[in-house]
């Protein structure tokens, strides 16, 4: 009777522990389906190549309008493997001190004017709506003199903010299917009619890396948990064993 009861609680410690094994793997996929049915992004928040490379773009071309309120030029640094050096004389552009936040210069009352309202703070843009639909979204501009910045997405249409990445990817264009059952128009696919400075291929990974750097800045502490990830397994597979071996020698004064 006791040998039964003690294979049963082992079945069920089991059974919890692979019970928690399934809901760790499966919440990372569940996570992504929630951005969509977009391509895969397929980026590595551990590439310091890419982040710094995806640094450099956002810096550049983004940064002007969109800030990073929740990440500092410190946190940065140390995040994608920069000096203090590296960061103020290449990827500050306003003049703010390296221990403060990452926004942008540009009034609120003029971007207000300009743009209709004012551009969104870009510091957890993938924890928002995924690396996939970021990285499709930076792909899907197209020409659009209809709409009041002449550019248009399919990802977001009628989307207010102009295609800051246009020099690197050209400029696409539209194929429209045609009006149904008194229904607009509808785009078939984009054609890239004006290439930009970068080939399709460059520019594909251009996006990998800017949507690998939104990434990051979208949960900074991924690099430190994953670090640790490892050990923190190990200790409570070690912590399993010792349990087990805990409650042999319990049982066995039952006996």
């Amino acid at each position: 009777m006791h040998n039964q009861t003690r294979r049963a609680s082992v079945r069920t410690l089991a059974a919890m522990l692979l019970a928690f094994a399934v809901t760790l793997s499966a919440a990372p996929a569940a996570l992504a389906a929630e951005g969509g049915s977009y391509p895969n992004a397929n980026i590595n928040v551990h590439d310091q190549a890419a982040l710094q490379r995806g640094a450099r773009l956002y810096m550049n071309y983004c940064v002007g309008c969109h800030s990073l309120k929740y990440v500092r030029y410190s946190q940065l640094a140390g995040g994608i493997g920069l000096t203090e050096k590296q960061v103020m004389d290449n990827l500050n552009f306003t003049g703010a001190k390296f221990g403060e936040p990452i926004v942008t210069a540009m009034p609120e009352a003029d971007a207000e004017k300009w743009f209709g309202k004012v551009p969104p703070d870009l510091s957890l843009e993938v924890s928002a709506k995924g690396a996939d639909w970021v990285s499709a979204y930076l792909k899907s501009f197209y020409l659009d003199p209809a709409t009041n910045s002449g550019w248009n997405n399919t990802v977001f249409p009628n989307v207010a903010m102009p295609f800051p990445l246009w020099q690197l990817q050209g400029e696409q264009e539209a194929v429209m299917n045609p009006p149904e059952n008194g229904q607009p128009a509808t785009v078939r696919e984009l054609k890239l009619a004006h290439p930009g400075s970068l080939t399709p291929a460059q520019y594909d990974e251009a996006v990998r890396d800017l949507t690998t750097f939104l990434a990051y800045v979208s949960a900074p502490d991924e690099l430190v948990r994953s670090h640790i990830g490892a050990w923190v397994v190990l200790y409570l597979v070690l912590f399993t064993l010792f349990a087990l071996v805990l409650k042999k020698e319990y049982w066995k004064d039952v006996h």
